[in-house]
């Protein structure tokens, strides 16, 4: 069974902090007194920085919402469906999906989680400023990790909502903060990660009781996407230098059996480059910021599914996010990620639910052994893999092919493509590294990882997600990239100099 590694890098950062959260981000409660400006001493910084990794493990229920982010990504994409009992179980994935949230129904854990994750980081970073007595080479990874896991949730907030509150230092009554554009937080999100990136202050890669922690091509990666999705031609050289940069490094590599790697065992593999560490124990149907564990095998698995009897046997759930036909179908034969990214079950081995197709995502899928503690359905221990080595290899193909960039140290696109199709068939299957098999490659390698939603968006390809099937009738238009900002937050700050101007098109 898992490895406890959270544990372990607790106890390297510090007493593990469960601050007192509101419903929303504008009250914010310091989780040490020095945050005021006070001496910090080495434990207080570890502590803080402690509580800010704490948000990695909250998304699945934020707020005591289903807000899963590699599950809200990819319900507004071509690959899966909202599921689950009907169509009003669970409303606002509903909506989500068919492009039609509202103000009054949006995802607003999601809101609250990584709004809290800004203010521990911005309490990290203080505490930081005013270390004693701490040493130069620690001191400084700890402010990398705060900058980049600042950047990480912002990154978010940035995508889901794109113009968003942002704040750098604690907030004084009535608690509410400046709105800036898109573009202002691209900048801050940016600034924070070359921050994080410089100097050598994160290691490429950890090992042993350090892993779970920021390294320096966690902050390429995240670098990567933001430049991708902002599509900042200005930035393509970086993002194409850094890529190489991982490649090159020979910290990481692709493992061999792609199905595997979603075991419990294959968790902080060689492909890995970040996850978040769930462990099966702790989260309550009562509040969803205490523990560890996650309940997005449970909600995405087959309900009633007979089960086998074998740690690791898939098991059954609630019948959400199922898997659309065209996905199943655009696998060649002999494609391994096929069987590793979707489960093909025959009807009568669990109970149909909404949106049914009989396929279902299989990485996150709930399996037995996997949830021994507490509510079990809350407290799942699949890890989030943040970053894989494949997306490095699929990021710097694209800058060569898509966006005209120069090989940077002996890479090439071809190469980069090959090794995807070679792990994917267990054999050498080479295509054209063209633009067209780059974008269905990285389709096919992501399936339920939460990507594909926001390829479509940066590569203009949203004339896709307007369809009308017996499943699914939506329409795309370009307000559509923001979710409307929730509507408590509109009303707390309405008519004070902070009021929030809600997105175009709600």
């Amino acid at each position: 069974m898992k490895k406890y590694k959270l544990s372990s890098l607790l106890l390297i950062l510090g007493v593990f902090i469960l601050t007192s959260c509101g419903d929303d981000f504008l009250t914010v409660y310091p989780t040490e007194s020095q945050q005021a400006g006070g001496a910090a001493t080495e434990g207080a910084i570890k502590s803080n920085l402690a509580s800010c990794y704490q948000i990695l493990l909250f998304d699945s229920y934020a707020n005591n919402n289903y807000n899963s982010i590699p599950l809200m990504s990819d319900l507004r994409s071509d690959d899966i469906y909202k599921g689950g009992g009907d169509a009003s179980d669970q409303h606002q994935l509903y909506l989500l999906s068919l492009f039609t949230s509202t103000p009054a129904e949006d995802l607003d854990g999601l809101w609250s989680i990584f709004y809290s994750g800004l203010a521990r980081c911005n309490n990290a970073i203080i505490a930081c400023e005013n270390a004693v007595s701490v040493p130069e080479a620690n001191l400084n990874q700890y402010k990398a990790e705060a900058h980049f896991l600042r950047a990480y949730y912002m990154h978010w907030l940035w995508k889901f909502w794109g113009n968003i509150p942002y704040f750098e230092q604690p907030l004084e009554a009535p608690y509410m903060a400046k709105q800036y554009s898109a573009n202002e937080i691209y900048n801050k999100i940016i600034a924070d990660l070359d921050f994080a990136i410089a100097d050598n202050k994160l290691p490429m890669a950890v090992s042993g009781a350090n892993l779970g922690r920021v390294t320096k091509a966690a902050a390429m990666m995240l670098k990567a996407r933001v430049v991708m999705y902002q599509k900042d031609t200005s930035r393509y050289g970086d993002v194409t230098k850094d890529m190489a940069e991982i490649i090159n490094s020979g910290k990481y590599d692709l493992m061999t059996d792609f199905a595997s790697m979603w075991l419990d065992e294959n968790e902080f593999c060689k492909e890995s480059i970040f996850e978040s560490n769930q462990l099966p124990e702790g989260k309550t149907w009562s509040s969803g910021w205490s523990g560890y564990g996650t309940n997005l095998p449970a909600f995405i698995s087959p309900n009633n599914l007979s089960a086998g009897s074998k740690t690791g046997d898939f098991k059954g759930g609630w019948g959400f996010g199922p898997v659309r036909q065209a996905a199943w179908n655009m696998y060649e034969d002999g494609d391994t990620r096929r069987e590793g990214s979707i489960n093909k079950w025959e009807s009568d081995k669990y109970s149909a639910r909404f949106q049914n197709t009989g396929l279902f995502q299989a990485k996150y899928a709930a399996r037995v052994g996997y949830n021994p503690q507490g509510d079990t359905d809350l407290n799942y221990c699949n890890n989030f893999r943040i970053f894989r080595y494949s997306e490095a290899l699929l990021n710097y193909a694209e800058m060569i092919v898509m966006n005209g960039q120069a090989a940077v140290g002996g890479v090439t696109a071809q190469s980069c493509l090959d090794k995807i199709r070679k792990r994917a068939f267990g054999k050498d299957s080479s295509i054209p590294a063209t633009a067209a098999n780059i974008k269905l490659e990285r389709r096919r390698e992501f399936l339920g990882e939460g990507l594909r939603f926001w390829d479509i968006v940066r590569w203009g390809d949203t004339s896709l997600l307007t369809e009308s099937t017996a499943l699914s009738t939506r329409t795309w238009n370009d307000n559509k990239k923001y979710l409307p900002i929730p509507q408590a937050e509109m009303d707390k700050t309405a008519g004070s100099d902070f009021a929030l101007v809600q997105n175009p098109g709600y």
